[in-house]
């Protein structure tokens, strides 16, 4: 659930969907007409097991924001900073 955000994206099973609502422990999804046409979702049961695949941004995030030696350089507090972003190559 960390790495979803509201009107952010998410795959399933390999479809790229639209997060409408984000709650503690589920999150909505925004179908079209297309995407139910054109996909397997509207025959999905309650209960199945799906594949989900978050952006990829949100793990990079967490990544430069958690407090390990590849981010700190054993130097100072963990944080995201211009130098990180830089260093990492998003600035």
């Amino acid at each position: 659930m960390r790495y979803i955000a509201a009107k952010g994206s998410i795959a399933v099973d390999g479809v790229s969907l639209t997060v409408n609502e984000l709650g503690e422990n589920h999150f909505e999804l925004m179908l079209i007409p297309h995407t139910l046409q054109s996909t397997i979702i509207p025959h999905y049961k309650t209960g199945r097991r799906v594949h989900l695949e978050v952006d990829i941004m949100a793990r990079y995030a967490e990544r430069l924001l958690r407090a390990d030696q590849s981010v700190t350089g054993g130097q100072g507090r963990p944080g995201l900073d211009l130098d990180t972003l830089a260093k990492h190559g998003f600035a």
